[in-house]
């Protein structure tokens, strides 16, 4: 009955001029409806001019009427053929004057039948076999084109449904019943659609995790924003006060020197005053004629006065040596490396993980310039070229002994502990060498395997070990081809660590899949007579940035809070 409804609906809501369904439809002022198209064709007509008139009410306007869709109606239009074309309805192939809604439709008569046209089939003996289905417009493609009989039976072996006189065709072929093939189906698709259902309920559940990790995203990025304005509010005012210290220390010192510099005024000018009086008294006995008396005073003048210190040396007068600019330079390294700190913690927030890099361009965005931890150096370890070379020593270096130093395995590790996407290049030579990564506690002293990296389960490793080339972890070994210049990426989040080997392409040597549990140190072993040189990439990557965000099968929310980030 609902379809019923839709139908006549949409018969109702048809245009006058074009008899059809109304399509963009506009509502003139005297309050009928037309297919914008129509009015718009009929009113434009050449011998169609003002007075406008309504096609069906004659109704006239001086001057052509605003067009402008009526949604209201358009949307109604929409939803009622929606309606119609779901319901899929079918009219009686019985019916003369006003076609009913089928109901059934009958596959041995090969038409359609309204629920009083249908009687016949329930009452007459003579219909009583007929096979009866749901009304429907596809009735035709039950009938076997070549035969014209009903398709009864199905070719498991072809997957078609067949007539039974297309049985000779599949002699010797698995044929079944069409009933018998539809009930087998159809736990086939309700098995199908159980699956389909976990996975729907699978795509919601990260929806809904997607949408509560972008809140936590939008909430944490605030959060985190108020810290920064606080913390760098409270950093400028921490140098406002210290500009302000150091300006007051200046003033400070100024006046103190200038007192000084008033007091030493003071006692030359009262010197000066005695000695230019002494001047003016000796100038008079050198121009007298009294000798006797010029003998009797020279004595009380021949003999100038002793006055306490020198005259002071002006060596430190001026400010402009203070080296300022070296605060200056102090503190912006400073804050250098801890922005680049910051940036790295922010690249590591993501809600769905990026695509897994390929090419070298790939690999460079997640570029890590390594430092080398001297500290953890071997004795017969030693670096060059700024750092970024790790060479085997025949002599002993003089290093401080350091609880963090290896004391037997001739091992370096990274200063800096790794937990987001990273990438690095190492170019190694001779025949005793390893590149890997391990964890912070890795024992240091003694050459037990818990000290060997890829010989616990605290390290991993790719190198030489007895003369042979491959992977080592918890002692378990991997045989790989030989290659000289290796690249690193360590995805910690997806648990994931590749080994690569460089040339013009990206050829996969191992990958690692598990769960880290801690910060991954990038570790380097260079025995006797070999080296490990860690690339600069640097001029090859343009941007800074660290890491960026790799979707997965399903969503993977958000591994790292910003407010995580410590300032």
């Amino acid at each position: 009955m609902a379809e019923s409804a839709a139908s006549r609906f949409v018969d109702q809501f048809s245009c006058s001029v074009c008899l059809d369904g109304l399509k963009e439809p506009v509502t003139i002022p005297c309050g009928h409806s037309y297919c914008m198209s129509c009015i718009t064709v009929c009113w434009d007509q050449k011998e169609q001019g003002p007075p406008y008139r309504c096609p069906q009410c004659r109704e006239s306007f001086s001057q052509k009427p605003l067009l402008k869709k009526n949604t209201l109606i358009a949307e109604m239009m929409e939803t009622l053929q929606k309606t119609a074309l779901q319901t899929g309805a079918v009219d009686c192939d019985v019916c003369i004057t006003e076609k009913n809604r089928a109901v059934k439709s009958c596959l041995q008569c090969l038409a359609s039948f309204c629920q009083t046209h249908l009687q016949p089939h329930y009452e007459s003996p003579a219909f009583m076999k007929h096979k009866l289905v749901e009304a429907s417009r596809n009735i035709q493609e039950n009938i076997c084109l070549s035969h014209g009989k009903l398709l009864e039976m199905y070719c498991q072996d072809d997957g078609q449904c067949i007539c039974c006189l297309c049985t000779d065709n599949h002699k010797g072929h698995s044929v079944v019943s069409v009933d018998s093939e539809w009930t087998s189906k159809k736990d086939e698709l309700m098995e199908t659609e159980v699956s389909c259902q976990k996975l729907i309920q699978e795509r919601e559940r990260g929806q809904q995790e997607l949408s509560e990790a972008e809140k936590l995203l939008t909430s944490s990025a605030l959060e985190t924003m108020e810290d920064v304005e606080k913390v760098f509010t409270e950093l400028i005012w921490s140098l406002e006060r210290k500009r302000f210290e150091i300006k007051e220390q200046i003033r400070a010192q100024e006046k103190t020197e200038k007192d000084r510099a008033e007091e030493l005024r003071k006692h030359l000018d009262q010197e000066l005053k005695e000695l230019r009086k002494r001047q003016d008294k000796i100038k008079k006995l050198l121009i007298t004629d009294d000798q006797i008396h010029c003998l009797k005073s020279c004595q009380s003048v021949s003999v100038l006065p002793t006055f306490e210190g020198g005259i002071t040396q002006h060596t430190h007068l001026f400010f402009k040596d203070i080296s300022i600019s070296m605060f200056k330079e102090v503190l912006e390294d400073v804050c250098q490396q801890q922005t680049g700190r910051i940036f790295r913690e922010v690249s590591n927030v993501y809600v769905s993980n990026p695509p897994e890099p390929k090419t070298s361009n790939d690999f460079l965005q997640y570029f890590c310039e390594l430092h080398l931890d001297l500290n953890t150096a071997h004795q017969k370890v030693k670096l060059s070229e700024d750092n970024r070379k790790i060479s085997s020593s025949e002599i002993a270096q003089q290093y401080p002994d350091q609880p963090e130093r290896f004391n037997e395995r001739p091992y370096i590790l990274s200063r800096d502990g790794l937990y987001g996407r990273f990438y690095w290049e190492v170019e190694c030579s001779g025949d005793e060498w390893a590149v890997g990564v391990c964890y912070i506690g890795i024992k240091r002293k003694g050459s037990t395997n818990d000290c060997a990296l890829g010989f616990n389960n605290k390290s991993w490793r790719l190198g030489y070990y007895l003369k042979k080339f491959g992977f080592i972890h918890e002692q378990k070994k991997v045989s790989i081809p030989v290659v000289s210049r290796i690249g690193v990426y360590l995805d910690y989040r997806a648990g994931t660590l590749s080994f690569y080997s460089v040339s013009d392409t990206m050829t996969l040597l191992h990958r690692v899949q598990t769960t880290f549990t801690e910060p991954l140190y990038p570790a380097f072993k260079v025995g006797a007579g070999s080296s490990a040189r860690i690339i600069d990439l640097k001029k090859k990557h343009v941007s800074t940035s660290f890491c960026n965000m790799e979707e997965s099968c399903l969503y993977d929310t958000v591994r790292f809070s910003l407010k995580d980030i410590s300032w």
